[in-house]
């Protein structure tokens, strides 16, 4: 027994002896590699090794606030694109070795796209406006149906996100724009004595003058004869232009000025000439009933008169001219 004892107890203190060592040992190894060495984050993009970060979290979250509002101050960034976020892997990397966060960050910016958020302002599905936000959008609609502008059934808020950045306007700037003056409808009794006079010069211009006003269109219509084409029922190229519309569709004037000539004239059958600035005139011919007569003072937008089929026509249309000192230009260099 006492043999097996001091047998137990040699085999004992030599393992004992070893465990310590192995301690020491193991110890030691660990702080060698602690000084030598530090944990560190490898990291990677699209499957190559871009850099190491010893903060993972820490650059993670600069590039989701990257992601999510950009590094510009402008607030219709909406949100940024990356294709491809960086992947982590844990290291160890030797101590003389600098990590390098601001060079990981800028490859991630490098790939990234912007998109912007705006608010397009749309009158007759056509882009006018862009607004920063839905409560700039609200304000130009509804101060638009305060002043009752004519074009309020076409108008419309689209919220879009693009990569092209849009010049974004104030509601004031945008409504300036967007507003269409009610047109006025003239509820006087149908003229029939023709009164003024009216140049009906045969010469015509291909270019196109600076007439220095905005027209606007006096009717809605289909184009049925383009400015300059020739037809077998006209004596010379056509002076104007022609537009189809049903027999009594109201004629808005193009643009505001003083009625010159109103009645009949030939081939043009019931017109009215209004007189504008700068030696600009509009015809409008082949009308069915004229509201106006020679002296009238006219704003853009007011009925003067109603599509027909006077004088030489073959169907239910408008006819229309812009003159400049008596010489007919194009109307669609500026209407249409």
């Amino acid at each position: 027994m006492i043999k097996m004892f001091r047998k137990v107890m040699i085999y004992t203190r030599r393992s004992i002896k070893f465990i310590v060592l192995f301690m020491i040992s193991t110890f030691l190894i660990v702080g060698a590699i602690a000084f030598l060495y530090k944990p560190t984050y490898s990291v990677f993009m699209n499957g190559e090794q871009v850099g190491y970060t010893e903060n993972k979290a820490e650059l993670q979250h600069k590039i989701n606030q990257y992601i999510e509002k950009g590094e510009s101050e402008n607030e219709n960034i909406a949100f940024v694109q990356v294709a491809n976020l960086p992947n982590y892997k844990l290291c160890l990397l030797k101590r003389n070795i600098v990590t390098n966060d601001n060079e990981i960050y800028d490859k991630v910016k490098q790939q990234g796209v912007m998109y912007y958020r705006y608010y397009a302002i749309l009158d007759n599905e056509e882009e006018k406006s862009y607004v920063s936000n839905f409560e700039e959008a609200e304000k130009v609609v509804n101060t638009l149906k305060e002043k009752n502008s004519s074009n309020m059934e076409k108008i419309a808020i689209v919220e879009k996100y693009e990569v092209d950045r849009k010049d974004i306007v104030t509601a004031e700037e945008a409504v300036s724009k967007l507003y269409v003056e009610p047109v006025k409808t003239v509820k006087t009794a149908k003229i029939t004595k023709t009164t003024g006079s009216v140049n009906t010069s045969l010469k015509t211009s291909g270019g196109k003058a600076n007439i220095g006003i905005n027209l606007t269109r006096p009717i809605s219509g289909i184009i049925t004869s383009r400015f300059g084409v020739r037809s077998s029922i006209r004596s010379s190229s056509h002076t104007g232009l022609d537009i189809a519309a049903s027999t009594g569709t109201p004629i808005g004037a193009a643009a505001s000025g003083t009625v010159t000539f109103s009645g009949r004239k030939g081939s043009y059958g019931n017109m009215i000439v209004i007189t504008h600035a700068n030696g600009v005139q509009t015809y409008y011919g082949h009308c069915h009933s004229l509201y106006v007569s020679a002296g009238t003072q006219v704003s853009q937008g007011q009925t003067i008169a109603s599509v027909g089929s006077t004088g030489n026509s073959t169907g239910p249309h408008l006819h229309l001219e812009v003159r400049v000192n008596g010489v007919a230009y194009n109307p669609q260099n500026y209407v249409y």
